[in-house]
């Protein structure tokens, strides 16, 4: 398998600035909401389901950004480009738009 690593790294890094970005608009998002706030008590609790569910976006975007990384950093091991769990080659599409993945649909 013949994997353009440098093109790879570059978007690994595009996809780590967005991801960076979606984290820290995340965390404005999920900030405490103050009680003395004077909304009523539906738009309260619409604003605590809003912060349930952007904390779990958040949690989702930081295990992305953290495999990203992952990714970044195994790029120049001898393993790198084959699926963890059963050593078939990672199609060179699936691994451009998917660096983080480690594992085929089957192993997974």
């Amino acid at each position: 398998m013949s994997i353009d690593k440098e093109t790879l790294r570059e978007n690994i890094n595009l996809e780590l600035q967005k991801v960076r970005k979606d984290i820290t608009d995340l965390e404005e998002l999920t900030k405490p909401i103050s009680p003395e706030n004077s909304i009523g008590r539906i738009s309260r609790m619409d604003a605590i389901n809003n912060k349930s569910v952007n904390e779990a976006s958040l949690h989702q975007a930081r295990d992305k950004y953290n495999k990203l990384e992952e990714a970044l950093s195994r790029m120049d091991e001898a393993g790198f480009g084959l699926y963890v769990r059963c050593g078939e080659p990672i199609p060179e599409g699936r691994i451009m738009l998917m660096p983080h993945s480690r594992k085929c649909v089957r192993c997974a």
